[in-house]
């Protein structure tokens, strides 16, 4: 069984995507992503070279602004999971054809893709960003979410993976090690990145990287959605909440607690003081509220965090 389910992989994804591509065109319609509530990053791989969906390049480049459906299917389109999603959009009298895949191969962590993208805002001197230099990490807050990785003790050793061939990699214990390879070291290797430049800069306190590497089984898997291991996974998310803030040990490459951190979840409170503070002086800043407050209009703005 194992052997057939393996060559049939090998003939076409697990997965045809149908359903997928239904309930997500039913749910976002034509909503395109200009009208997103908020800036959006999306990552995602047109074959070829890494294609960014985001809220400032669609001001460059109106082709970008594709339906989200479109993007979500894209993005989702893992290799040997779901097909890749082919689309064409129009903008600024323009049309462009898209043949993508999922942006994990590209960027499974897309941590250093946002800073990208808030960099060259600053540097295009958003009125935004106005006050900031260009390439100022410390004015950075990051939050960056993981999906959880397998436990240690369950990766492959160099014994075991030198004996394997083609049919090997690409299935092995249920898992699929290349594909696991590839998306885990990207993501890995963008988190060393931010924790080194922030360690550095002495704004580590700026970064928050939420991660669970602790996983095994199903817990671990990306395609078993029955109702008991969403559960699962629910309560995964409950018990990282209360764990301690924990940074990537330079030197070993592995988690560790970090010293008066407190908890993951004070830790997210915090940030969303931060933000929230910043987003009220950003307010009092702009010229709509100056309009307003030499008008009269606003008796008073409360700072406060």
């Amino acid at each position: 069984m194992v052997v057939v389910k393996v060559i049939r992989s090998l003939g076409g994804p697990k997965y045809d995507g149908k359903y997928l591509h239904w309930i997500v065109g039913e749910k976002l319609g034509e909503t395109r992503l200009q009208q997103t509530l908020t800036n959006v990053v999306i990552p995602t791989f047109d074959i070829k070279q890494p294609t960014i969906f985001s809220s400032y390049q669609i001001k460059r480049n109106p082709c970008l602004n594709a339906r989200l459906a479109d993007i979500c299917i894209s993005t989702s389109a893992a290799p040997t999971y779901l097909p890749a999603h082919h689309f064409k959009n129009q903008g600024a009298g323009k049309e462009r054809e898209f043949n993508l895949i999922d942006g994990g191969v590209a960027a499974n962590n897309p941590t250093l893709v946002a800073m990208n993208q808030i960099t060259k805002q600053i540097m295009d001197e958003n009125p935004d960003f106005h006050a900031l230099k260009p390439l100022e990490i410390r004015r950075f807050l990051i939050i960056s979410l993981g999906t959880g990785t397998p436990k240690n003790e369950q990766k492959f050793t160099a014994q075991v993976a030198a004996k394997w061939g083609l049919l090997d990699w690409l299935s092995h214990g249920g898992s699929t090690p290349l594909v696991d390879v590839f998306t885990q070291s990207s993501a890995d290797m963008v988190d060393f990145h931010v924790a080194t430049v922030t360690q550095a800069l002495q704004c580590e306190d700026h970064y928050l990287r939420i991660q669970d590497d602790t996983l095994t089984g199903t817990d671990s898997s990306v395609d078993i959605a029955t109702a008991e291991n969403l559960r699962k996974l629910e309560q995964i998310g409950e018990r990282l909440l209360k764990k301690p803030v924990s940074r990537v040990n330079l030197e070993t490459g592995q988690f560790e607690p970090a010293e008066n951190g407190g908890t993951n979840e004070e830790a997210l409170v915090r940030f969303a003081n931060l933000l929230s503070h910043e987003r009220r002086l950003r307010d009092m800043r702009s010229p709509h509220t100056n309009k307003a407050l030499r008008s009269g209009a606003v008796v008073k703005l409360d700072v406060s965090v």
